[in-house]
């Protein structure tokens, strides 16, 4: 059996295309929006919206972790694109709606897929066609072993939780959640031999992105179960540089399948 893994696909429907070949089945673990392309700046939704000089002063102030700054510039152009009446959440939507209707038709089937923190879950139902299964604290069969999936990302101070709508001024967030409903999902799971999330185990290595230089959140709760119920592998993506790709806790090997829009290159998984 041979299972392909991607996470963190931001926009490359070219190489997802080929992302099953060989493969018995393909794993995504979220991500699929390009919202802001930090390696070319003229990529994504942002830049689409409001420029490249405004990508690059937004990708500036976060690399300078100057989060309150980046903040007010986001709350600046949006509420500008409020006051011009085309709303945020309008103009956000129908650019995701494109993306995903590339991306989706792209994906090889079968699939498994969950939702990464810049995904939209509203949508998905909408174009994960046929072949494609879509899960969130939910367990599936693959090849004789048991996967475990939980998609999206957690609150920090630069993500705030997701809403279904958005106070004027703020940046549109799609998908992260608070710690508690996170760890329901992933205490939903039970033993599984296979734990597949967008977001890292709460580990230092894992989190660190050396380009970015601050550490993304990884999860409590992922650690603690990788911990308590020993799964033979823990995959998952989000931190596109990480300090370390792989860390081994007990008999479970934690694994960055990597940031599959620049490499192009699925994770193998083969037993």
């Amino acid at each position: 059996m041979r299972v392909h893994v991607v996470s963190d696909v931001h926009g490359n429907s070219r190489d997802l295309a080929a992302a099953g070949a060989g493969a018995d089945a393909v794993v995504c673990l979220g991500d699929l929006v390009l919202f802001l392309d930090y390696a070319d700046h003229s990529r994504g939704i942002f830049p689409d919206l409001f420029g490249v000089e405004n990508a690059d002063r937004l990708i500036e102030l976060r690399t300078a972790r100057r989060f309150q700054e980046a903040r007010e510039l986001g709350r600046s152009l949006w509420g500008e694109l409020d006051r011009t009446g085309t709303g945020r959440e309008a103009a956000i939507e129908s650019a995701v709606r494109k993306q995903y209707a590339e991306l989706f038709a792209a994906l090889p089937t079968p699939a498994y897929a969950t939702y990464g923190n810049v995904d939209m879950p509203s949508l998905w139902p909408e174009y994960a066609g046929p072949g494609i299964t879509v899960l969130d604290g939910q367990r599936v069969e693959i090849g004789g072993r048991v996967f475990g999936f939980v998609g999206g990302g957690l609150t920090s101070p630069k993500l705030p939780p997701a809403r279904r709508s958005v106070p004027t001024g703020e940046t549109p967030i799609p998908y992260v959640i608070g710690d508690e409903e996170y760890a329901a999902k992933v205490e939903a799971l039970g033993e599984v031999d296979v734990l597949c999330t967008h977001i890292p185990p709460d580990v230092p290595e894992l989190c660190y992105d050396t380009v970015a230089r601050r550490f993304e959140r990884g999860s409590a709760a992922l650690l603690h179960a990788i911990r308590t119920t020993r799964p033979r592998y823990s995959l998952f993506g989000h931190v596109h540089q990480p300090l370390a790709r792989r860390v081994r806790i007990g008999g479970t090997e934690c694994v960055n399948v990597g940031h599959f829009n620049a490499t192009g290159t699925p994770y193998v998984l083969q037993w």
